[in-house]
């Protein structure tokens, strides 16, 4: 009982979560036990979570909803989460994160920093500690993020596993973040991603030049019914289109980059190069 008085889901949207959580979970009869039975999480998790001395993961979301029945309803505890994280992640990109983890082909471009689907936890948790020092979100916030990059990889270990397309700009491997130990370690990450079966790895070089469609990242997911998606962001903002008609249009240039792009071979042999430190 102290714990349902001193929680007040005006404080937060995580509260606010916790407190939705366990106005279901009583609505339904079911003791914190109860729920741990059904979703796998411990009672204790699901206490932290109800009294928000734990954030919300997506896993744990998906979990709540499959427990509860409300998988693709206006009342997903998925939504939910998607909203917590709209304060330190664009617009669009916590309902993409949904969707690419059901996606059976994941087709992506990036510019910069190599993308969340790839990242070492090392060099997610550089990047996130950077934004913090420019006052761009909290640490509690960069906390959250190395932990959806984990999640993101996470959901991407299933069966059948995604066909998962990566196109880097080479900006994106020459690019050093956190020092030699952590880029070494980051791109022993990438030519093994290039070593798996479902997965296909190019470099796009700088001698692409204007010939390269795309100036911002760019994802494009093949859903299993077949439907496609695309997901863009700026720097400031994030755009999440469901009209196939569009992500077709998209498709075509993608093609067009990986045309352009290096071999997986060529990408892989400069990376290698660039670990052994050859320009």
């Amino acid at each position: 009982m102290v714990n349902r008085r001193d929680l007040n889901p005006e404080h937060s949207p995580q509260a606010a979560y916790g407190a939705r959580l366990r106005s279901s979970r009583e609505a339904r009869g079911w003791s914190q036990e109860d729920l741990a039975g059904h979703t796998g999480y411990s009672s204790q998790h699901i206490s932290a979570v109800e009294t928000a001395r734990k954030p919300p993961t997506l896993r744990f979301s998906r979990s709540l909803d499959s427990a509860l029945g409300l998988v693709g309803t206006p009342d997903a505890f998925e939504r939910a989460w998607g909203e917590i994280r709209r304060g330190s992640l664009l617009e669009g990109f916590p309902e993409y994160v949904g969707f690419e983890g059901r996606a059976a082909e994941i087709r992506l471009y990036e510019v910069g920093v190599l993308p969340g689907l790839l990242q070492t936890p090392e060099y997610a948790a550089v990047l996130a500690a950077s934004a913090v020092k420019r006052g761009a979100i909290t640490a509690d916030q960069a906390s959250e993020r190395v932990s959806i990059v984990a999640e993101r990889q996470a959901a991407l270990v299933r069966t059948p596993p995604p066909l998962v397309l990566a196109v880097l700009d080479e900006s994106c491997v020459r690019r050093p973040v956190g020092g030699a130990d952590i880029m070494d370690a980051q791109l022993a990450r990438l030519e093994e991603f290039a070593e798996l079966p479902n997965t296909v790895l190019q470099i796009a070089p700088f001698d692409m030049a204007e010939r390269r469609p795309f100036d911002l990242p760019l994802y494009i997911l093949t859903l299993p019914n077949r439907q496609l998606m695309s997901y863009a962001e700026s720097a400031h903002q994030g755009h999440l289109d469901r009209e196939s008609t569009s992500a077709l249009h998209l498709l075509t240039a993608y093609h067009q980059l990986q045309a352009g792009a290096l071999s997986q071979a060529a990408s892989v042999a400069m990376i290698s190069q660039l670990r052994k430190g050859s320009p």
